[in-house]
């Protein structure tokens, strides 16, 4: 047996081993069902199961013995609404089942309170939280008043190299784009060999890779980064050039989250960025703002 067929008879002896004790944990009560007087094992069984997820009794015990059978993400959505996984019990579950293109399911996002008060406090200095894969968990009314763009954006797009790659030029207020962004993919590129085969990354990487034809010339040269200090040129429509310096600051929760701070490198930048600050509905871009409130 080779070592990939171990590793694949492995995550599929863990799948099953892990959806039995998440089914032997919910009372036939909780679901609407009566509790029965002859139950050999506590919990649900797997018919119920499959009844209530609208999957076939056949399907599930496979599901369930390890078999090597196909699984869509809607099935394994029903079957964990069924089973009442919560966010990282439902990736856990995705992971086991090798499902390479499963999004993030945003648990990580939630942050300590305190973590808020720090982002007002440092206004008027923009600043964010960062995941290692650069979605932005949280920021302050500064950062939202130069990167409008990423922080009105939705779910899995709320991601800074989403944004960067995808985004017209005349939207991304990034001027220095040769510079920071092959920096921006090694980063990822390091932070990446801690995820490798998880959905909520391997997808990620899938879904930029076929958005952005230069993202993923980027990542194929495999080179790797850590974050620092760098210098950042931003564009604005409203008020043109403003250069800031971009520090990052490891939290110790979540996991792998980071805040990074802007600071402006000169007076006209903080002139700039003020006056930003007290227009905040000034235009980033003239052309598709247009079209957006038209």
């Amino acid at each position: 047996m080779t070592t990939g067929t171990r590793t694949r008879h492995t995550r599929r002896d863990e799948l099953g081993a892990f959806l039995r004790s998440r089914r032997e944990r919910i009372r036939p009560e909780d679901v609407g069902l009566p509790p029965g007087l002859r139950r050999r094992t506590p919990g649900l069984r797997r018919e119920e199961v499959a009844q209530l997820a609208g999957v076939g009794v056949t399907w599930y015990t496979w599901l369930e013995q390890g078999r090597p059978i196909n699984a869509s993400v809607q099935v394994l959505d029903a079957v964990a609404r069924t089973l009442r996984l919560d966010a990282t019990e439902r990736e856990h579950l995705y992971r086991l089942a090798d499902l390479p293109e499963v999004v993030d399911l945003g648990d990580e996002r939630r942050l300590d309170a305190e973590v808020n008060v720090i982002l007002a406090q440092l206004d008027p200095l923009p600043a964010c939280v960062y995941n290692s894969r650069y979605d932005v968990l949280a920021w302050n009314g500064a950062y939202g008043t130069i990167f409008r763009s990423i922080v009105s954006a939705a779910g899995c797009e709320r991601n800074v190299l989403w944004r960067v790659f995808a985004l017209e030029d005349c939207c991304c207020p990034l001027l220095n784009k040769h510079e920071e962004l092959p920096q921006m993919v090694a980063t990822l590129r390091a932070a990446f060999a801690k995820h490798v085969g998880e959905p909520a990354w391997t997808g990620f990487v899938s879904r930029l890779s076929a958005a952005s034809p230069e993202f993923a010339r980027m990542w194929a040269m495999h080179d790797v980064a850590r974050p620092g200090v760098r210098m950042k040129l931003f564009q604005h429509s409203a008020v043109g050039l403003i250069r800031m310096a971009s520090t990052s600051m490891a939290l110790s929760a979540p996991p792998e989250t980071r805040i990074v701070v802007y600071t402006p490198t000169d007076d006209e930048s903080r002139e700039r960025l003020e006056w930003l600050r007290t227009h905040p509905r000034a235009s980033h871009c003239p052309t598709h703002d247009a079209e957006r409130q038209g």
